[in-house]
């Protein structure tokens, strides 16, 4: 067990942490919706389209008649590593991102003046990283990888004319990749690499209040469940020589079923709207997301014995803010704008370049056009600025030292949507 902790649990625990799109404080708010136009400032209380269905079921019954709503997204990362000092050489990776694809459709039924169905379907997260295999982290991590596509349906009913309630329940299916290499010790020898590649699905619920103060003002809040994954049989290893390859077999490593559970985490909004003019409404929004729980990851060895260890990468829960406007330019048209600020999960020590999240601020806009009483169209763009994140690590023998910051860390989001009402 001493050589185990000494050689394999460090590159076990860098390796068996995956990257994921919505974790560590980045929490993607985008989904090919025009609420990106404000930064999603408002988005629990604006409940002005059908992708209220699963931002805030409750806003459904502010939908006159039912309603479909479309969306495709394209993102573009731009993520740079600037190597200060790397113990074992390699190049910065160039940029590790590139274009990413995504898509929602959301539906709004009107079953009866106080009860709404609805459902939205999509690509809640795509993004991933590619640094290349022999960039100066390649033993932290090669490539890194988290899609996910999920359903929520959900139900919205209105009590009164200042009360409305909702519920969803959610399926998420998602599919995990990540490379890293392995360093053997022996001189000039080649690289490994250990990859873990797996898929499951994850279930969860979210509940909606909706509070309409009078006909220019309302309030939003909402909850979202924890989701749990659990991705089993899932890693290799290939290319690992002496003496690794010996310890490996020695702790089980080599022709184990390594398995992993991680969660996307629980997360309170609370969103206002007030419209200030006939022109001019303005849009606010205050959230909580437990990143903490998110930051302590189960992993299981099992052959003819099982070894299991937890291991905190030590994040912590994050605040949300956001403040945004809309403004009718002049009938059929309306303006969004907004700004909006995350904080950081995890502090400089703990950052790794799987995650590479800082303190993030979003920065949106986005307009809809009227084509007449039943169709609207919008487009919006948003750029989300993910900081330097600067990272300063030492994983010991196998993963060395590395120490630089991001010169790029961006994500630039364009979306077009469309909305039919029946």
């Amino acid at each position: 067990m001493k050589l185990f902790q000494i050689f394999l649990l460090p590159m076990l625990i860098v390796f068996l942490l995956p990257f994921s799109g919505e974790a560590a404080g980045l929490w993607l708010y985008e989904q090919a919706t025009p609420d990106m136009g404000s930064a999603s400032a408002g988005r629990v209380a604006l409940a002005m389209d059908a992708s209220t269905a699963s931002v805030n079921p409750a806003g459904m019954t502010l939908l006159d008649r039912s309603q479909l709503l479309s969306g495709i997204q394209m993102l573009y990362v731009e993520t740079e590593f600037d190597t200060d000092f790397a113990e074992f050489g390699g190049g910065d990776g160039g940029n590790a991102g590139g274009w990413v694809p995504a898509a929602s459709f959301s539906y709004v039924h009107n079953v009866s003046p106080d009860l709404r169905l609805g459902v939205t379907i999509g690509s809640f997260f795509g993004l991933g990283l590619d640094y290349g295999k022999s960039w100066a982290g390649r033993y932290y991590v090669q490539e890194a990888e988290f899609l996910t596509v999920g359903i929520n349906p959900g139900v919205g009913y209105r009590i009164n004319d200042q009360w409305s309630i909702g519920a969803g329940f959610s399926a998420v299916n998602s599919q995990l990749k990540q490379k890293v290499a392995i360093r053997n010790l022996g001189q000039d020898q080649p690289d490994g690499q250990l990859k873990l590649e797996e898929d499951d699905w994850g279930f969860g619920y979210n509940l909606g209040v909706l509070y309409e103060h009078n006909d220019r003002t309302r309030l939003g809040l909402t909850y979202r469940s924890e989701i749990d994954f659990e991705y089993k049989d899932a890693a290799s290893l290939k290319g690992v020589l002496p003496p690794l390859d010996g310890i490996a077999s020695t702790m089980g490593l080599s022709g184990s079923n390594v398995s992993l559970e991680m969660n996307l985490p629980q997360a309170v909004m609370f969103s206002a709207y007030h419209k200030v003019t006939d022109q001019l409404a303005l849009l606010g929004n205050v959230g909580w997301q437990e990143w903490s729980a998110f930051g302590e990851t189960a992993i299981s060895l099992s052959s003819t014995t099982t070894t299991e260890l937890t291991q905190d990468r030590n994040f912590d829960d994050t605040w949300h803010f956001a403040l945004g406007f809309q403004y009718e330019i002049d009938d059929p048209w309306l303006l969004s704008v907004g700004i909006a600020y995350d904080e950081s999960p995890v502090s400089d020590s703990d950052r790794t370049p799987d995650m590479p999240l800082d303190r993030q601020w979003r920065y949106g806009t986005g307009v809809q056009y009227d084509l007449s009483e039943d169709m609207t169209v919008g487009c919006a763009y948003e750029l989300l600025d993910a900081g330097d994140a600067e990272i300063d690590q030492n994983r010991g023998p196998l993963a060395g030292e590395i120490v630089g910051d991001y010169s790029s860390n961006y994500i630039h989001f364009f979306n077009v949507n469309l909305v039919k009402r029946f």
